[in-house]
């Protein structure tokens, strides 16, 4: 097993109040497994900021609902996608925000990028986990291109995206010369180019190429997920509620922005493709299945709500999706456990990369 140790930081715990009844004041929160917006450090990063990012916008004082309880479902068929009534098994199940960025893995299993334990974990055919990397810094999601190469987006304070086979090094951290903090936002998704280079999501679009370099793309982007076509012409990248195509050049810049579905439902997050370049998106409503073209094909309902998706199997003929379960807290704290799920499919996943 490979391992990447980190010192462990220590919480400070801050004094208890005086006044009799007074409850101690909460931890001070650091990472590994804390997303850099809730460390307790960041205040300080952010000032050194040449122009700070905006505060994001207050949370209602409401958490979300509770979604503990998986919905019911009811698969319809989507000709050369998935026969009528097919239904999710449950593969694996987690607690924590510790299921997310899901890639197939070499043999037929699945690689699973855990937030909170700062590990990734692999699941065989059968479900069993292991972990295979330790100590990745708040680990959100997994990208592998088509060379092998395997990569992880790092969200603890500041962010970077790593290489983290077959040479775990630093693929990039910084842009306009300060730390991707500076870019107020969670380093959320990315897709490994056969160049070396790596598109990833954060707010906006960035592209780094493979010397680190990060560019910006796109306008009026709200983004999240993100993948590549098959032959890596095409990039394709959620925007609040609908799916945005951009054309890839030789030299892994990107042109002519344009929309190419509006997601039933609204949402948006992980992504995958399939052999015959239809794209696989989840959103507010399951599962939404996409032509090439954006036609939309179809969505696949989830009992839960989903956030990552990817073909794998002996045969990629099977999809596994991320579930959500929320205990009705807001934002990442709301988040319970998580799930994998897998379900047989009619389609073939893309075998010349891993997603």
């Amino acid at each position: 097993m490979n391992s990447y140790v980190v010192t462990a930081f220590a919480l400070g715990l801050l004094a208890a109040g005086a006044a009799v009844g007074q409850s101690a004041a909460p931890a001070a929160r650091q990472g590994p497994g804390i997303q850099a917006a809730q460390d307790a450090r960041e205040p300080a990063v952010l000032a050194q900021c040449k122009q700070p990012p905006a505060a994001p916008p207050a949370r209602p004082p409401a958490g979300a609902a509770a979604d503990t309880t998986p919905a019911d479902y009811q698969v319809a068929p989507i000709p050369g996608v998935v026969a009528a009534g097919a239904r999710w098994n449950v593969v694996w199940t987690e607690t924590g925000n510790n299921a997310d960025g899901i890639i197939a893995s070499t043999d037929g299993g699945l690689l699973v990028a855990q937030n909170d334990n700062s590990d990734v974990v692999k699941l065989d055919r059968g479900g069993k986990a292991s972990v295979i990397y330790t100590g990745t810094h708040t680990g959100g999601a997994l990208s592998r291109n088509s060379h092998g190469v395997l990569f992880i987006n790092e969200r603890e304070l500041n962010p970077a995206i790593w290489e983290l086979s077959p040479v775990h090094k630093l693929v990039a951290n910084r842009y306009h010369d300060e730390p991707l903090d500076c870019l107020g936002n969670v380093l959320n998704d990315l897709a490994a180019a056969a160049n070396g280079g790596v598109y990833f999501t954060m707010g906006g679009l960035y592209y780094a190429d493979p010397h680190g370099a990060i560019t910006q793309y796109g306008e009026n982007l709200r983004t999240n997920g993100i993948i590549l076509s098959a032959d890596e012409k095409t990039l394709y990248v959620t925007n609040a509620g609908t799916l945005v195509a951009f054309d890839v050049q030789a030299d892994g810049s990107l042109l002519k922005q344009r929309t190419l579905a509006t997601l039933p439902g609204g949402g948006g997050d992980g992504s995958t493709i399939d052999a015959d370049g239809r794209i696989y998106v989840t959103a507010s409503k399951g599962i939404v299945v996409l032509a090439p073209d954006g036609n939309v094909l179809g969505t696949i309902p989830v009992p839960y709500g989903a956030i990552s998706v990817a073909f794998s199997g002996p045969d990629k003929k099977t999809l596994y999706a991320v579930v959500i379960k929320r205990s009705g807290k807001p934002g990442i704290a709301g988040i319970a456990g998580g799930e994998v799920l897998a379900m047989p499919m009619l389609a073939q996943g893309y075998r010349g990369r891993a997603k």
